[in-house]
């Protein structure tokens, strides 16, 4: 199992976690989908679940509650990129074009955290860990395998988070990738980034969240079952097998079962 020991570098997706307005049935569909395990956490947490396979962290799930007066979030599996400082990084974003949706705030003694959206439009989490760094599995059928940024402007998305997280945007340097690019921090991909242009319309900016299945078709027939929807239908591509769906209740995501390495 590639499991992650050690905090992640600045930079680097190292959580992804979704708030639903129905917490216990996503809890339920995904325990069926990837084998989680995860059950509504204390009040002072506001409910979020930890979501563990085979023991070790892998994601959070939480109710959506909107603020007093305002309406409720949306139902999205949200990016987090670690941060050694959570309100160095805040003011970075917001001197660099982004907008500070929830500021920083202490999650009791597991880290500090906060909601941004950059200057395209991508909606992130940035997490400081303290006592806890992130997903402890990763590349894992059923944990997270890739963050994917979909944006309609890469020049400004390159500036962005090169300024903010020093990482570095760069083509991928394939015939077959055509405009796709990478997101590096140091020399490791950590990410990668799309042209919105190749999605739906009407799609905004957004950051896409990628779970490792055995089998893609399979997966996607159970999840229709339980009332997902099919955005792509599975394909094969340069990494693997892949699709993107959406969960009854809304939230987009992919699958990939990828090719095994050379």
């Amino acid at each position: 199992m590639p499991e992650v020991t050690e905090k992640y570098a600045p930079g680097t997706p190292c959580w992804v976690d979704l708030m639903a307005p129905e917490q216990q049935a996503a809890l339920d569909l995904y325990r069926d989908l990837f084998g989680w395990q995860g059950e509504a956490g204390p009040a002072e947490f506001g409910g979020y679940a930890m979501c563990t396979l085979n023991g070790k962290p892998v994601c959070g799930i939480g109710p959506a509650m909107a603020p007093p007066g305002q309406p409720a979030p949306p139902t999205v599996w949200t990016t987090y990129l670690s941060t050694d400082d959570a309100d160095a990084t805040q003011a970075a974003i917001t001197a660099n074009g982004g907008s500070v949706m929830v500021p920083v705030m202490d999650v009791g003694t597991v880290g500090r955290m906060l909601i941004a959206s950059d200057p395209t439009g991508a909606v992130f989490g940035v997490w400081q860990p303290v006592d806890f760094f992130g997903a402890h599995v990763v590349n894992e059928p059923g944990a997270l395998t890739w963050n994917e940024l979909h944006t309609g402007d890469l020049a400004k998305a390159k500036t962005f988070y090169r300024a903010v997280f020093g990482a570095e945007i760069e083509p991928m340097g394939m015939p077959e990738a055509g405009d796709y690019h990478v997101i590096k921090v140091g020399d490791r991909p950590v990410g990668g980034v799309a042209n919105l242009a190749n999605d739906p319309p009407g799609m905004p900016a957004h950051w896409l969240t990628y779970f490792s299945v055995d089998d893609v078709d399979s997966t996607v027939d159970a999840l229709v079952k339980r009332g997902g929807d099919v955005l792509a239908p599975p394909f094969d591509m340069g990494a693997g097998r892949m699709t993107v769906v959406s969960d009854p209740q809304g939230a987009i995501f992919a699958m990939i079962k990828p090719k095994p390495m050379q």
